[in-house]
């Protein structure tokens, strides 16, 4: 396994010293950020957007949408090794948690059902804050 796929391991006492308090409790604590707020959530830059945490690809900008939900949309991960799905029973109600696949950091929800216009029926809801984006040349 090459160093870009192995699993990150560390302890929330690291977590806490990589990460801004708000990255931590989004990506650590599963927090929402507030919608309409995030930085990539209108973006149309064209590129590879990463895990804010560990820098795992997850998702391409081919992919994005713009769902009116207020974060950033994509239809599909980049892989789908890239992601793992979980069930969320918070808030009083079952959503599909996603998490990113490398550090098992919480990236946000991916919804499903007809009437999305994206070629798989998905919405992966993905906070801005989950996200870096690495921009094609």
């Amino acid at each position: 396994m090459d160093e870009s796929t192995a699993p990150v391991r560390r302890t929330e006492e690291e977590w806490r010293a990589r990460l801004d308090p708000e990255s931590f409790a989004v990506l650590r604590q599963g927090a929402t950020e507030r919608p309409w707020t995030g930085e990539y959530t209108s973006t149309k830059t064209a590129g590879v957007y990463r895990c804010r945490a560990c820098g795992a690809e997850l998702f391409r900008s081919g992919e994005k949408f713009d769902s009116h939900c207020g974060w950033p949309s994509f239809y599909d991960p980049s892989d789908t090794s890239a992601v793992t799905l979980h069930e969320d029973s918070s808030l009083g109600m079952i959503r599909t948690e996603v998490r990113c696949a490398r550090c098992d950091s919480h990236l946000g929800h991916v919804f499903r059902g007809e009437g999305y216009p994206t070629p798989t029926d998905e919405r992966y809801c993905i906070n801005s804050i989950a996200l870096t984006l690495e921009a094609d040349d």
